[in-house]
């Protein structure tokens, strides 16, 4: 079950990340011709992006339900892209570091109700990592307690991840499951509120920022891979 499911994933995973080039496209043309297009047809492109997002965390949540440490080690990314990983995903925070980058025509009141929302997703971001780390003591060292508790991270042992997750108690894969179902929602919410902020131009910028720096990551992390042999690891 576990290949197949790692087979299906890595399937859907790949033509995904062609439509994001696809995507990302038709994002930059929009940018570059913003006075040629209607106010709804920009949104029209925003919300395409949007459910593009949310096809693979629709996607995530089935095989988190069918094996839920594959999310937490996807053989399916770099290891690059998942050092990047906090509780089976980005951090939320990081939506607010590429706004920050990506935009220079910031409103007072946007600056204001962007870092409003921030502190409270760090909120949020910091109970996850307690339940985390709560989960930890009960399984795992003292030192990946630490870890967990930092960086929001799951370092199972070798014997779990090598195979899946039917050696694992029921009570700790529904712990595991309903943390990765809570993080998710808070990254998309996070994101959903961020877009609510901005300007629809504004929009486009920070989904091409987005989508550019999420390629970029994956053909560097591919490329370091394949040129040390292996999965880094």
């Amino acid at each position: 079950m576990t290949d197949a499911n790692v087979a299906s994933f890595e399937a859907f995973l790949q033509g995904w990340m062609v439509r994001q080039r696809d995507h990302l496209n038709e994002l930059i043309s929009a940018q570059q011709h913003l006075e040629e297009h209607q106010d709804a047809e920009i949104r029209q492109l925003i919300n395409r992006v949007l459910c593009h997002y949310g096809q693979y965390y629709e996607e995530k949540s089935r095989i988190a339900h069918q094996n839920i440490l594959l999310v937490f080690s996807p053989t399916w990314f770099s290891s690059l892209e998942r050092t990047f990983f906090w509780v089976g995903g980005f951090k939320p925070g990081m939506a607010f570091e590429v706004v920050n980058t990506a935009l220079e025509d910031l409103s007072e009141e946007q600056r204001q109700r962007l870092r409003q929302l921030n502190n409270e997703t760090k909120v949020k971001e910091r109970a996850l990592n307690d339940e985390l780390a709560k989960l930890h003591e009960s399984f795992a060292a003292p030192p990946l307690v630490d870890m967990a508790r930092n960086y929001g991270r799951v370092c199972l042992s070798r014997s779990f991840m090598a195979e899946d997750d039917a050696v694992l108690p029921s009570s700790f894969k529904e712990t595991l499951e309903r943390l990765v179902t809570n993080a998710d929602a808070l990254r998309r919410n996070t994101a959903l509120k961020v877009v609510q902020i901005l300007r629809p131009a504004q929009i486009v910028t920070v989904l091409i920022a987005v989508a550019e720096l999420q390629l970029r990551i994956r053909s560097w992390g591919l490329d370091k891979d394949a040129e040390s042999g292996g999965q880094g690891e």
